[in-house]
């Protein structure tokens, strides 16, 4: 897993605390998976935890989860990298 700038932790999922098998890019979707690669905008997750355990324990598919984790990658970069505006304007919209 290359950088991420949200955790320290690269091999814990950032979910639930199991081994990482894989890593879940904050903001997704068309444009924004590979801007999140470039910004470090990705967290360690357990397959169970990404996208293939029960529907409500996974992040994708569940509505609530998928926005959260577009909030928490707007936030860290609005405390890490630039502004509000410079996200909108990276990201294409707002989440917070």
């Amino acid at each position: 897993m290359s950088k991420s700038i949200v955790t320290e932790f690269p091999d814990i999922c950032f979910f639930c605390g199991r081994q990482a098998e894989g890593e879940h890019h904050l903001i997704f979707g068309t444009a924004g998976r590979e801007l999140s690669e470039k910004d470090g905008l990705k967290v360690p997750i357990c397959n169970n935890c990404h996208n293939m355990g029960d529907r409500l324990n996974r992040i994708h598919d569940n509505p609530m989860a998928e926005k959260l984790s577009k909030m928490l990658g707007q936030a860290v970069f609005e405390e890490k990298i630039g502004s509000r505006e410079q996200f909108r304007k990276r990201y294409g919209k707002s989440y917070l």
